[in-house]
């Protein structure tokens, strides 16, 4: 069984005092869905949890994914600190940075309101030091929904490429305004391998 954690957001107009549940945005839906079918493709189960809005999450488990961006996940934020290539980073909006070139890489949406935004696809190492995780996530929500459609496209290369080492890389993708549907994606940095 493969767990997939989404990143839960309080749910909206209730204050601390009124107990919000923590909700979940529709995009990470879709990424669940396309992820179990892939799993499935391959003979394999998927379940969903929530994260809850402290961003608390247990990363000590084998056969996981995290889809939850650093701004909601202090942990997740600890561990991407580890990453020497790939870094997210905040000025005016989210953007993520080659730590190697130097280069940016902004969202559309945030720039000229275009359809398109980056994601970043990384196997990063559990706390525990006992295995990894895969880890997704977008400048926005729609950016995590294009690194599923690589992954879609472009697993079985991926993995001749990387095995089950620890890597991460930055995505690109252009989607459909109106229907939010993936249109393409694609890699626009290396497959960064972290020593283990």
């Amino acid at each position: 069984m493969v767990t997939v954690s989404l990143g839960g957001k309080p749910e909206a107009g209730k204050g601390p005092d009124q107990n919000p549940s923590a909700v979940v945005v529709r995009e990470d839906l879709d990424n669940f869905e396309h992820l179990r079918k892939l799993l499935g493709g391959m003979k394999l189960e998927a379940q969903y949890e929530v994260i809850p809005p402290t961003g608390i999450v247990n990363l000590n488990r084998d056969n996981h994914v995290v889809i939850c961006g650093p701004r909601l996940s202090p942990i997740v934020a600890q561990v991407l600190e580890g990453d020497d290539n790939l870094r997210f980073e905040k000025d005016r909006a989210w953007h993520l940075v080659d730590q190697r070139t130097g280069e940016e890489y902004r969202s559309p949406m945030d720039e000229d309101g275009s359809a398109g935004d980056f994601g970043y696809l990384g196997r990063l190492p559990r706390l525990d030091g006992r295995g990894t995780f895969l880890y997704i996530a977008g400048v926005h929500a729609i950016g995590a929904n294009g690194v599923v459609h690589y992954l879609e496209h472009n697993l079985a290369e991926l993995y001749r490429e990387v095995r089950t080492r620890r890597f991460s890389t930055l995505i690109s993708c252009r989607y459909d305004p109106e229907t939010l549907e993936v249109l393409e994606s694609r890699r626009v940095t290396p497959l960064y391998r972290h020593e283990n």
